[in-house]
C-alpha cells in the first residue's frame, strides 16, 4: 500500500463537476493498493498517516501530527502510485490491485482513519475520474509504502 501524503491548507476532490470531499487543514492522502496488501497494512499505514509529526509547534518545529492540531484528512484512491515505467513509455499497472480488491482496502483504510481522527474522512470515489484540487502547505509531501515500512 502506498500513501503520497501532502500537508494542506485546503483540498478537496470533484467527480462530473460535483465536490465529492473538501478538507481544510490536514493532509490529503493519495492511496494505492498493491495485489497483496492486507488488514496489517491498513493498520500501519493508517497510524502512520494519524501519527505523522509534520506539522509545526509554538516554536516552528514540525513536532505535531494531524490529529494534535485537529487537521482532517482527504482519501482519494489512486492506482497509478503503482504503476512501473521500467519498460518503454507507456507504464504499466500491473502493480496496483484489481478493484474487487482494492475497494474494500480502501474502505477499511476510510473508517480506521475515522476511527483515529474521532470524525470522518471526507473521499473521492473510487475508480472515478477525479478533479484534486490542493494548497499544499510547506509544501511538504511524503511517500509512504507499508512494504517498505521507512
Amino acid at each position: 500500500m502506498r500513501g503520497v501524503v501532502q500537508r494542506v491548507s485546503m483540498a478537496r476532490v470533484e467527480v462530473a463537476g460535483r465536490v465529492t470531499g473538501e478538507v481544510g487543514r490536514g493532509l490529503l492522502v493519495l492511496l494505492g493498493v498493491a495485489p497483496e496488501d492486507q488488514a496489517d497494512d491498513v493498520e500501519w499505514l493508517a497510524n502512520k498517516l494519524a501519527g505523522l509529526r509534520i506539522f509545526q509547534d509554538a516554536e516552528g518545529v514540525m513536532n505535531r501530527s494531524v490529529v494534535d492540531v485537529g487537521g482532517s484528512i482527504l482519501l482519494v484512491s489512486q492506482f497509478t502510485l503503482l504503476a512501473s515505467t521500467k519498460k518503454g513509455n507507456r507504464p504499466s499497472y500491473t502493480g496496483a490491485a484489481r478493484p474487487e480488491v482494492a475497494e474494500p482496502l480502501y474502505e477499511s483504510m476510510r473508517r480506521r482513519l475515522e476511527a483515529l481522527l474521532g470524525r470522518p474522512v471526507p473521499t473521492g470515489v473510487f475508480g472515478a475520474d477525479m478533479q484534486v484540487h490542493l494548497v499544499n502547505d510547506g509544501p511538504v509531501t511524503l511517500v509512504i509504502d507499508s512494504r517498505r515500512r521507512e
